[in-house]
């Protein structure tokens, strides 16, 4: 068994071990410290890090010491119940003697000083994003050859000497020498078997000349076999690669958010929250998700992440527009085939007459046979209105791909949004 020492130096100084420990230990504190920094913060500076405290009794570890067991000699300076190291208990309030009730003591004894320390961006991150997921990803066969890997595929003769496979190289010189050797040695056995023949005869029958040719011959046959290589060019073998395409889980998520004149400012703001968090989890945690930005009042528009997030237009409602323009960009982009699709939707619930049954027979009929995941949050602290009505038929239908929630104000947004991609278990 082997062991890999990591004595790479912390930054100033400080144990990057230790400090995991740490906030694996306090998790559940860190976490609510997270959401509450989370619901109060504003949209521009979600990805600083954040200041955590904890209370100092819940960070103190247990201590071994002796007890007051055995037999001891003291002197008791005026009483028998204390010596010297005994803690004194804190007088109950009312009681003088320096202990009266402060205004800020506690009502049990002990006070609440707490240990503050700050997290980093990524570890604020982290937490943010702790147990979140895509639902129902799948991995898609790709068509084209970008989304590729090595694989082996056999031996070959050419290659690049990072290649190289020993045992097979090896292998071949060994046959290679055996083959070349073998009719050498014949050759040498039978010449020294002949000159042992010639020099067993009677020196008058002896030929000397013979004999001199016998061993140039076999002088000729040994430097032969030490003349053959012990590994040659030809005997190298090469491990072939190639490139095979492989599935992949790439996935798009359409943003849809309503800007029409009924969402107030402070609608925006919530939806531009949502989404400013969806956007931070997807960009966070998977290299291959495509974002596609949609704003919809009568008309929509596909748009960019500066102008979804910063832009005041304003107009009616019509939500049908956008979903009608989301199949019309899965159609010419995103084959199902190939891509997860997954849709965001964030509108007050208003829309005009007869639009809302346009939306769900977009739904039924065109998006959901097709999508991922869709989430709907509705913000508004009134009672639903027809879109809502009609995409719980949806949500009816689709039960576990179609998912509605309702947002009232900011603290909110953050509940909703793990509710929507809470990590599940696997059926």
């Amino acid at each position: 068994m082997s062991y890999f020492i990591d004595r790479r130096a912390n930054a100033k100084h400080k144990s990057a071990v230790n400090r995991q420990r740490f906030l694996d230990r306090y998790r559940t504190h860190i976490k609510r410290s997270v959401e509450e920094a989370v619901n109060r913060r504003s949209i521009t500076d979600m990805e600083r890090g954040e200041k955590v405290s904890i209370p100092a009794r819940d960070i103190s570890e247990p201590v071994f010491q002796h007890g007051p067991g055995g037999r001891r000699t003291i002197i008791s300076p005026g009483n028998r119940e204390f010596v010297e190291g005994d803690r004194l208990r804190r007088p109950e309030g009312g009681g003088g003697g320096g202990g009266g009730s402060g205004e800020g003591a506690s009502n049990q004894g002990e006070g609440m000083d707490e240990f503050a320390f700050s997290l980093t961006r990524e570890e604020f991150l982290d937490f943010v994003f702790d147990g979140l997921e895509l639902p129902h990803l799948e991995r898609k066969q790709l068509l084209d050859l970008e989304e590729v890997r090595p694989v082996r595929a056999g031996i070959s003769r050419d290659g690049v000497p990072s290649r190289i496979n020993i045992v097979r190289s090896m292998r071949e010189a060994h046959a290679r020498r055996i083959a070349m050797r073998a009719p050498i040695r014949r050759a040498l056995r039978e010449a020294m078997e002949a000159l042992e023949a010639e020099e067993r005869k009677d020196p008058v029958l002896r030929n000397p000349a013979r004999i001199s040719e016998l061993k140039e011959e076999i002088a000729r046959l040994e430097r032969r076999l030490e003349a053959v290589p012990f590994i040659d060019t030809y005997d190298l073998r090469y491990n072939n690669m190639t490139n095979q395409p492989m599935p992949s889980n790439k996935a798009v998520m359409f943003c849809v958010m309503d800007v029409s004149g009924s969402m107030t400012q402070s609608h925006k703001d919530i939806a531009k929250r949502f989404f400013l968090l969806l956007y931070l989890f997807l960009e966070r945690n998977y290299e291959k998700v495509e974002l596609v930005f949609v704003r919809h009042h009568t008309a929509a528009k596909e748009v960019d992440e500066e102008e979804f997030f910063y832009s005041r237009e304003t107009g009616g409602t019509i939500v049908s527009s956008a979903l009608t323009l989301v199949d019309e960009i899965i159609n010419d982009r995103y084959p199902p085939a190939q891509w997860n699709l997954y849709v965001a939707q964030a509108s007050d619930g208003d829309n005009w007459d007869d639009d809302s049954t346009t939306c769900r027979e977009l739904l039924l009929k065109s998006l959901m046979p097709r999508l991922q995941y869709y989430t709907y949050v509705e913000i508004t602290p009134h009672a639903h209105q027809a879109l809502w009505e009609e995409y719980e038929t949806v949500a009816d239908r689709f039960s576990s791909r179609f998912a509605m929630r309702q947002i009232v104000e900011g603290s909110d947004i953050y509940p909703v949004f793990r509710e929507l991609f809470k990590r599940r278990v696997q059926q």
